[in-house]
């Protein structure tokens, strides 16, 4: 029932009070939908959204940033962490405020994680003539910079009136709790209609729930999936971030048991998995185990659950060898299921896990003896392999490793490795701790070694691959997670740490327990060893002085390759109120981990590992084209292995 009561309130303050009373409902779970802000005011939104989060600030608590695209990350991995069931609002001022969000956005929308974004936006009025950081398009004259956010967004609406926001902010809401369409929603707010006033509804504030639905199989496409597995004689599971996000490892974990299904995992799903069985696996693909990659070979049905089944975990492609190898899929969103010309159950991964584990039991089917021997020892022919790169008691024998490396192995004053360091940090986790990382070699060696299962969660942001996203998703799984018994730590290299640090300074102002581990290896090393693959030379991908002074004039540029360049991330982290140290033996990471557990503000470790030390190869191709036409023999001979890769993708529909 309504009535004819009002509440006069400026548009800021109506957005700020609506979704501080918004709840989301998951399995019997209510709980805030949007529970806190954060944001950096400037003149596009420090009258409006500031006023309003001042005045509700019992209701809406807010959270200081000092990076824009930080804060997104922020949200996405606060969201990530609570497995989509509550997401946080960003508001930033106009002009390069908003612009600085775009990157966030197209990372959560393309990872499909819910983030509400409140970009300020240029005057609606116009009286003012042109206003400090409008776009003036000579053509759209109502386009603004924030017309950005509209190819990276789930939900785009420009609020040119108060009274929009009575469908605009529940508009914002249906697509927060969608598991198909998630992702970034934008509410972009001209700077003086944020305090513009309308008499709204009295009901509009009033508390609701959204559900977030599970989408109920068909009975009938579970019976054809069944079907698919009774017939086939090698099956396998590829298990995705909408396991984690549905919830569903226990039902993907019975199903695999009683059938005998062997289960490998991608970015997004590493950590599917709790039960450390038989029959898993771990990482597939580009940055997977080689023992994975050999079954995903032999596999002749491949079942995707909750994945989008990009070219990293299908290595382009090139993975599935089998002839008439077929594949099916569980997904919500009929575009990612249909990936493959694959079978398709549209539904949750929950639902349709148990139906099928139901179907396939009551029917007794089993993995025959011969398939589950050849997962067995697979897996048997890595584990010792895995075991040894990350033995760190073990010293490294940098004569050897030049021997056997295709690139040069400089000498640092680094003793470990970098799979040696994953060791360490591996020996340290607990269960209910989170380990985080996003871009460049990190998120790949924690893909093919790190031992997921038993409660320590791995949080790895592959979809968009964004460089300086872990700091700000450690955070973000800081405040999804207020256990202190429950380390948070980002894995993050020296190159990353660089780019993007500043959100310490948030960490240590909110008193947020994080931990942060740098293997400092001195450039962006994982495309240095991608370019010495494709053309066999160094070149503007590690961290070195230039020879001599640079000169803009052809032909007389000196190249990067003196020392290495000496930065000193200890005391860049401590100056952003990190307790910051440097640790380079293994004895010396195993204190100051056990030294830093309890701190109560953010932790950086600092570790010097030795540069182009890599984890052992997953195997596999990855469709990254050399030059066709070169002088170098070393770029021709990359071309002619390139090609020869061409010829082992396959299309499959």
């Amino acid at each position: 029932m309504t009535s004819n009561r009002t509440l006069r309130l400026t548009t800021a303050q109506a957005l700020v009070l609506y979704v501080s009373r918004q709840y989301s409902v998951a399995d019997g779970d209510r709980r805030r939908m949007i529970p806190a802000a954060l944001g950096i005011f400037g003149h596009g939104n420090v009258a409006g959204l500031g006023q309003a989060l001042d005045q509700y600030a019992d209701d809406l608590p807010f959270i200081q940033g000092r990076n824009e695209q930080g804060l997104v990350h922020i949200a996405s991995g606060f969201t990530k962490a609570s497995r989509r069931r509550a997401a946080l609002a960003v508001t930033v001022s106009i002009g390069p405020g908003a612009l600085n969000m775009v990157t966030g956005a197209a990372l959560a929308t393309v990872n499909r994680l819910p983030v509400l974004l409140l970009p300020g936006d240029s005057y609606a009025t116009r009286r003012q003539g042109p206003v400090l950081q409008q776009l003036q398009h000579p053509i759209e004259a109502d386009a603004s910079v924030n017309d950005a956010f509209r190819p990276v967004s789930r939900f785009f609406d420009r609020i040119t009136r108060p009274e929009q926001l009575l469908t605009a902010l529940p508009a914002a809401m249906r697509v927060l709790v969608d598991p198909v369409n998630t992702g970034a929603a934008v509410l972009s707010l001209p700077q003086d209609i944020q305090s513009h006033a309308y008499d709204f509804p009295l009901e509009f504030f009033a508390e609701r729930d959204w559900a977030i639905r599970r989408p109920v199989p068909e009975q009938d496409e579970i019976a054809a999936l069944a079907e698919l597995f009774a017939t086939a004689s090698r099956p396998l599971i590829i298990a995705g971030g909408g396991v984690i996000y549905s919830d569903a490892g226990t039902e993907l974990e019975r199903l695999a048991d009683a059938v005998g299904i062997p289960v490998a995992e991608t970015f997004a799903g590493k950590g599917a998995v709790q039960a450390d069985a038989s029959w898993q696996l771990g990482g597939i693909g580009l940055e997977g185990n080689p023992a994975t990659n050999e079954v995903a070979r032999a596999a002749d049905l491949v079942l995707t659950v909750g994945s989008r089944l990009t070219d990293f975990a299908t290595a382009s492609h090139s993975l599935f060898a089998t002839a008439g190898v077929r594949f099916a899929s569980i997904n919500v969103d009929p575009r990612d299921g249909d990936r493959l010309g694959a079978t398709s159950v549209l539904g949750d991964a929950k639902l349709a896990l148990r139906a099928l584990a139901d179907a396939l039991v009551a029917a007794g089917v089993t993995t025959s003896t011969a398939w589950r021997d050849t997962v067995t020892t697979a897996k048997a022919g890595w584990l010792p392999v895995r075991a040894a790169a990350l033995d760190a008691d073990t010293p490294v024998d940098v004569n050897a490793l030049r021997a056997h490396s295709t690139d040069a192995i400089p000498d640092t004053d680094a003793v470990l490795t970098q799979g040696q360091l994953i060791g360490l940090l591996q020996e340290h986790a607990h269960q209910g701790d989170t380990i985080v990382a996003a871009a460049g070699g990190p998120p790949g060696d924690l893909l093919k070694v790190w031992d997921a299962t038993d409660g320590r969660a791995c949080h790895l942001e592959f979809g968009f691959s964004c460089m300086g996203y872990e700091i700000p998703a450690a955070i973000g799984a800081r405040l999804a997670d207020a256990d202190r018994g429950h380390r948070v730590t980002a894995f993050i290299g020296d190159g990353t740490f660089l780019m993007a640090p500043t959100e310490l300074a948030t960490a240590a102002q909110e008193g947020l327990a994080v931990t942060v581990v740098v293997p400092e290896n001195h450039g962006y090393q994982v495309i240095h060893r991608l370019q010495m693959f494709t053309m066999g030379r160094e070149f503007g991908n590690e961290f070195r002085y230039r020879t001599e002074p640079l000169t803009l004039e052809a032909g007389k540029d000196a190249a990067l390759t003196g020392d290495y360049l000496q930065v000193d991330l200890v005391r860049v982290a401590a100056g952003l109120g990190a307790r910051a140290l440097r640790a380079t033996t293994a004895d010396e990471i195993r204190r100051a981990l056990q030294e830093t557990r309890s701190e109560t503000r953010p932790v950086v470790i600092v570790v010097p590992v030795i540069p182009h030390a890599d984890l052992p190869s997953a195997g596999c191709w990855w469709d990254v084209a050399p030059a066709e036409v070169s002088e170098s023999d070393t770029v021709r001979a990359a071309r002619s292995q390139y090609e020869a890769g061409l010829a082992t993708q396959r299309w499959h529909g």
